[in-house]
């Protein structure tokens, strides 16, 4: 790509496989996180940002200019408060794509979300709410005007890469996937026109890895026009869902 390509939370463990990547791609890659200390550990040439997905101010400067941008944060879960799944996974989605505009052109953006999110009976959602605010983050990425692709991994494993990848929608299933294939895939749908506008499960099958990503993309379903997020009832018992 022409411009820089920013990883927020790109010091995690997924983040740094996808900077990784990049940079193998001889990408510029702009690295926004919350621990100097982490950001010393980055992969040379990555350009390490100080930045807060709560904090707006902090992602204006490194957002500036960038030809996409992956979102990949891990959060809290707290019930309230700054370390709470909705500070990171709703409110700091929505921080970033507001300074996605700042700039001439608009970038792609890659949001790294999970599997189970439109199941709001499911035990992670104990947590803080956190499938309810992933699934609002989720929609306002959809409804930004913003090329976009939404991955909802699996249960992530420590294993290496280069399974047979199985990419779904509907999020009925369950299943495992690497964070090496996530960051793979993260990567491949900057690349990939197919992955544009889509959202997708994706989960590991004994076999060989895919050696083009084009067509495990073009067999998905384009989504439907997503919920106002502003209007959902998150406080509601039984919330509206959105279609993806």
């Amino acid at each position: 790509m022409n411009s820089p390509i920013a990883v927020i939370g790109g010091t995690g463990r997924v983040g740094r496989l996808i900077t990784e990547r990049l940079l193998d791609r001889g990408e510029a890659v702009r690295v926004v996180g919350r621990s100097v200390e982490r950001g010393r550990d980055l992969p040379e040439p990555a350009q390490f940002f100080l930045g807060d997905v709560r904090e707006p101010e902090t992602l204006r400067i490194p957002l500036r200019g960038c030809s996409a941008i992956v979102y990949t944060v891990e959060p809290g879960t707290d019930p309230a408060g700054p370390d709470s799944p909705e500070s990171t996974l709703h409110t700091g989605v929505r921080n970033a794509l507001t300074a996605a505009f700042g700039g001439t052109v608009l970038p792609q953006f890659v949001l790294v979300s999970q599997r189970y999110v439109t199941r709001r009976d499911h035990p992670m959602n104990a947590y803080g709410r956190m499938l309810d605010w992933r699934l609002a983050g989720e929609d306002a990425v959809r409804l930004s005007g913003l090329p976009y692709t939404v991955v909802r991994p699996s249960w992530l494993t420590d294993l290496d890469g280069d399974s047979r990848i199985t990419l779904e929608q509907g999020d009925r299933r369950d299943g495992y996937v690497s964070r090496q294939d996530v960051a793979e895939a993260c990567v491949q749908a900057l690349y990939c026109p197919s992955a544009r506008g889509v959202t997708f499960e994706m989960r590991s099958e004994p076999g060989s890895g895919p050696t083009d990503w084009e067509p495990l993309f073009a067999r998905l379903r384009t989504d439907e026009p997503a919920l106002d997020a502003g209007a959902r009832q998150l406080l509601d018992p039984v919330p509206d869902r959105a279609i993806a």
